[in-house]
């Protein structure tokens, strides 16, 4: 950090006939002068017609299940209307069929109006709920519905500067996580000790001069890359207090007027307050700091990216978690890519992650672990593609396979990939070379094996047996297994199987700076391609706890800290990537209602950072 009096000092001597060493105008050193509304919905008097007893329907872990014949065990979505097993069923409620209709049904708005917008009519308070249609009628239209996702996707998109951050945040105790949580974000490792105190030079937007004019402000109060600046001379008159994000291009260390001949004007509202703006200054300034001279210089060098468009990579295969599929990066937006598979013919079958993520790969990677891979079709290539370089991965920590180790069968606990809100009793089913495993979910895994998922051995996102317990989390237990409360000894000794030892898991705890309350920018994990506004709820060592601002707890997701699906608010307005707002709900006065498109679909979109 600079001293600001010294930056200062630094203007052209040529200049100083016209202004002094601050840039100020000779002259001034006496100056004198939604909402998301509900929609009601009528009854229906018509009956839902009799359905075939024979009639399936496929879930996406590849069990089938059929329609009740009225017996017990067996529930109705109250979205769609499908009907299937209980136990298939999401949340602990069993409402619902997928995330995805209970994430719909939680949208009052989008509850209200989806059937009329289906049907190309405007949503009004007499559309019918969804649920309300004949169950024939609802399961053609919620297909059509999903179909049609892809191609309304840059409709749905709320603007990058549809949310106002610092509004929500204000000048109160909420705060945002420091930008030096997150390493992988631009300026990440750089950000040094910007702090509340440090001086800035900033355009004066209270000016009636023709020209553009630039003023001195400090630091109030600091949210990731945001800050909440406040003009030298209003001291304690918090009025005129605004937001900025400090990695935009004007923001700027004290002495850059004078360096770049830039006229530095106090506020009109204060100008009577000072006769003499120069010594204010002086004496404001002594000892005080302000940014970096190379600061921009900085911004701008992080802000640049290695992975380029049509680089081949190989990456986790969005419809079969357990193996791996060729794709090509089609956009690169502050990090993050998006990877259209290679067989996709017009680009819509893609991927969102971020260039750190261990879901992507060399090309031979699956075949150098034995991992599965599917191979592509495709026999020529497209001009310009090329192998993205092995040394663009991240590295994964080396391990010694040959003494103990895991082996397979044995139990332990991991976060699933398909309800990341949930911890849960799971098995290694296959060891992979250079530390790589295999790992089902008990009691809900396919036949064939096809949701297994890849998990590294060193990934914080396994655990050993009795993890959830120790640190009062609670463990979803094998789907079906009936002796609750759920006990590692009793399930062990049913099974015949052995856990996993202690000292195979990854204990490392990095000192992350994550606070509860913080708020952040995070994937939805579920719907890689959205980031929205969240807070850290819960930490336990190294894992984090994040919601989801506006919707349910069930929503929530473990996230490791080191993640790079996590940024710092205002990593959207930097990067041009779409920031979802908090979903509306009647009952918050901040943020402004607008709904989030939180919009699911049942096939596998993507797992945290932390999976292998």
């Amino acid at each position: 950090m600079e001293n600001a009096r010294d930056l200062a000092e630094h203007g052209a001597r040529s200049e100083r006939k016209r202004r002094d060493s601050f840039g100020m105008f000779d002259g001034y050193d006496s100056c004198s002068e939604d909402s998301s509304s509900s929609s009601s919905s009528e009854e229906s008097d018509e009956e839902v017609p009799a359905l075939p007893a024979n009639l399936p329907i496929i879930k996406t872990n590849g069990q089938v299940y059929t329609y009740p014949d009225g017996k017990a065990g067996m529930a109705t979505c109250e979205m769609c209307g499908m009907v299937g097993v209980r136990d298939a069923f999401y949340s602990k409620t069993k409402r619902f069929c997928s995330v995805s209709c209970s994430r719909s049904y939680s949208s009052n708005s989008k509850k209200a109006s989806i059937l009329a917008r289906l049907q190309g009519k405007p949503p009004t308070k007499k559309a019918k709920v969804l649920q309300k249609q004949p169950l024939m009628a609802k399961l053609a239209a919620y297909a059509q519905y999903q179909a049609n996702q892809q191609s309304q996707v840059k409709k749905a998109d709320v603007p990058v500067e549809g949310f106002d951050w610092g509004r929500y945040i204000g000048s109160g105790e909420m705060s945002g996580a420091p930008v030096s949580c997150f390493k992988h974000v631009p300026m990440g490792t750089s950000w040094g000790d910007i702090t509340e105190g440090v001086r800035v030079e900033v355009a004066n937007t209270d000016s009636s001069l023709p020209m553009k004019v630039y003023w001195i402000a400090s630091i109030i109060k600091l949210a990731g890359f945001k800050a909440l600046l406040r003009y030298e001379g209003f001291d304690g008159d918090t009025a005129h207090d605004f937001w900025r994000n400090l990695c935009v291009p004007d923001i700027h260390p004290v002495g850059w007027c004078a360096s770049m001949s830039k006229p530095l004007v106090p506020p009109e509202a204060i100008q009577h307050k000072v006769t003499n703006w120069k010594a204010f200054l002086v004496k404001r300034l002594t000892g005080a700091k302000t940014l970096p001279p190379d600061f921009t210089s900085k911004v701008q060098e992080s802000m640049q990216f290695p992975f380029k468009k049509l680089m081949r990579v190989e990456v986790v295969d969005k419809t079969h978690l357990c193996r791996t599929r060729v794709a090509l990066v089609e956009q690169v937006i502050g990090g993050r890519l998006r990877l259209v598979y290679e067989e996709s013919e017009d680009g819509s079958d893609d991927f969102w992650c971020h260039m750190f993520s261990p879901l992507i790969h060399f090309i031979g990677w699956s075949r150098s672990i034995g991992h599965r891979f599917k191979r592509s079709d495709v026999s020529k290539r497209l001009e310009g593609q090329t192998d993205a370089p092995g040394q663009l991965f991240v590295k994964v920590k080396d391990v010694d396979q040959s003494g103990e180790w895991f082996k397979e069968g044995m139990k332990l606990e991991a976060i699933d990939p398909l309800n990341l809100s949930a911890i849960c009793v799971a098995t290694v089913r296959k060891v992979l070379a250079d530390g790589y495993l295999m790992i089902g979910i008990d009691g809900s895994e396919a036949a064939d094996g096809s949701d297994w998922f890849c998990y590294h051995s060193t990934s914080p996102s396994i655990f050993p047996a009795g993890f959830c317990e120790i640190n009062s989390i609670e463990l979803t237990p094998p789907r079906g297994y009936t002796k609750l409360p759920f006990k590692w000894f009793d399930y062990l000794r049913e099974t015949g199987s052995v856990a996993a030892p202690v000292k195979l898991f990854n204990k490392e705890v990095p000192n992350h700076g994550f606070r509860i309350g913080m708020k952040l920018e995070a994937v939805d994990l579920m719907e890689p391609r959205l980031v929205c506004v969240a807070t850290v709820t819960r930490i336990v060592h190294r894992l984090l706890r994040i919601h989801f601002d506006g919707w349910e707890d069930e929503y929530d997701q473990w996230v490791d800290c080191e993640s790079p699906d996590l940024y710092p608010v205002g990593w959207c307005q930097l990067t041009g990537y779409q920031l979802q707002p908090p979903a509306a709900q009647a009952s918050r006065e901040r943020p402004p209602s607008v709904t989030k498109q939180k919009k699911k679909s049942q096939q596998y979109k993507g797992q945290k950072k932390s999976c292998y």
